[in-house]
């Protein structure tokens, strides 16, 4: 396969599941109101015509477009950019496993992580949403641009593909559906539910409970708004209460459920004591990355933990019986990486030919103001409106048939 100049200069940086922990992952996990600052800083200190950062539970990525292929330095100059509470050589040890895809490898693999083929739960589709709203942000805030447009058209096209003409999503596994399905057996004697976060997440797992059993639910959430919404679109019975409350009304709870988007641990020790002062059994699912949960609190022996990292291994599991369907997708994304690449052939084409119509218009005037000045002034009207028709036939010919010969080269080199 031949690839063209823009696929030359796209890059993906990948912190994902297969080379990190989820704790290592939440170190890059930017919080809203510092998001794009830091982008913009990142963007200037690797020398980045576009970029694009795609934050999900297991993977933070930098999408980029440069006029030169991403280096080790510029991976170093990515982590520093950063203002992250570890040792220089703790950064060095992460610049060692991160992975770097270049050319169609970072087409290959973008295409498969919204076709969640990369994802840690493969069929589920929400991924395709995360991948359309990062591009959305980073464009709204100009750090993506039409190379990286195109991408994402491209790449939101193959994923809609996979997911209608294969059998990769018939039997979609999200996350949380793999929690509710550790959790299950213990809802029998959880009455007392205390939720904290109101997100897309939460808002997941509480319908899969809700259909079980009558449960009490206090909902904790920076937003009491968003919160009462939540408990008011599952009909819950629930009391609502503002985050920075937490720990402060004494509550028999019998199981926590978790996931905001904070980087620092909500669920810390004091508030923990205070919301389980007796030492009573108690779950804690915490799905939040980093996680709101600290390790700490996960050691107790009353507490029974269901974490982002405990799935990992179901999810590898629900992988190896998946393998058929897989095969299926990467024929797919091959294909569509081919129309991409044709695609982006035909663009550079018609790129470079926006020259020659101003290059064909200046060599006639040229001709007749100097070269064949004399002999044009010679002629007489009829002659002279001859001449200009004859020049203007032979200039349209001379801008449409290079194009249309060029097109019908890559037809032929696209079916090759």
């Amino acid at each position: 396969m031949h690839f063209c100049y823009i696929l030359k200069s796209i890059s993906i940086i990948a912190f994902n599941h297969h080379q990190f922990n989820f704790d290592e992952i939440g170190l890059f996990h930017l919080e809203d109101d510092k998001r794009f600052d830091t982008l913009s800083r990142i963007k200037q200190n690797i020398l980045c015509d576009e970029l694009m950062y795609l934050s999900t539970c297991n993977r933070v990525e930098f999408i980029i477009s440069s006029s030169s292929l991403i280096s080790p330095d510029d991976v170093l100059r990515l982590l520093h950019s950063f203002d992250l509470a570890i040792t220089s050589n703790e950064k060095e040890n992460i610049s060692q496993r991160v992975e770097v895809f270049h050319e169609h490898h970072a087409v290959e693999h973008l295409f498969s992580v919204a076709s969640s083929l990369d994802s840690l739960v493969v069929g589920e589709r929400e991924i395709i949403t995360q991948v359309r709203k990062a591009f959305e942000e980073c464009k709204n805030h100009g750090l993506s641009g039409d190379v990286i447009r195109v991408l994402i058209q491209s790449t939101i096209q193959t994923a809609k593909k996979i997911y209608t003409e294969s059998t990769i999503a018939t039997r979609p596994v999200s996350v949380v559906s793999l929690a509710y399905f550790q959790l299950k057996k213990y809802l029998f004697s959880s009455k007392n539910i205390l939720v904290i976060g109101a997100g897309k997440t939460i808002s997941s797992m509480l319908k899969f409970i809700s259909k079980t059993h009558d449960h009490q639910f206090s909902i904790y959430n920076r937003s009491t708004e968003n919160a009462q919404k939540l408990a008011n679109h599952l009909n819950l019975s629930a009391k609502v209460h503002p985050l920075n409350s937490l720990g402060d009304n004494a509550e028999d709870i019998d199981l926590i459920i978790t996931c905001t988007g904070s980087q620092k641990a909500v669920l810390s020790l004091p508030i923990y004591r205070k919301l389980n002062p007796n030492n009573r059994k108690i779950i804690i699912v915490d799905l939040a990355v980093p996680n709101d949960c600290p390790e700490s609190i996960k050691k107790f022996k009353e507490v029974r933990t269901i974490t982002v990292n405990e799935l990992k291994s179901i999810a590898e599991e629900n992988l190896k019986a998946r393998t058929k369907e897989v095969e299926e997708c990467k024929v797919i994304i091959k294909q569509q990486i081919e129309e991409y690449v044709h695609y982006e052939k035909q663009r550079e084409l018609e790129r470079a030919m926006q020259s020659v119509p101003a290059s064909i218009k200046g060599i006639r005037e040229k001709a007749f103001s100097e070269v064949f000045a004399k002999e044009i002034d010679n002629l007489d009207p009829n002659a002279r409106k001859i001449v200009d028709n004859v020049i203007d036939y032979m200039e349209k010919k001379y801008i449409s048939v290079p194009m249309k010969m060029a097109k019908e080269i890559l037809l032929k080199e696209s079916v090759k």
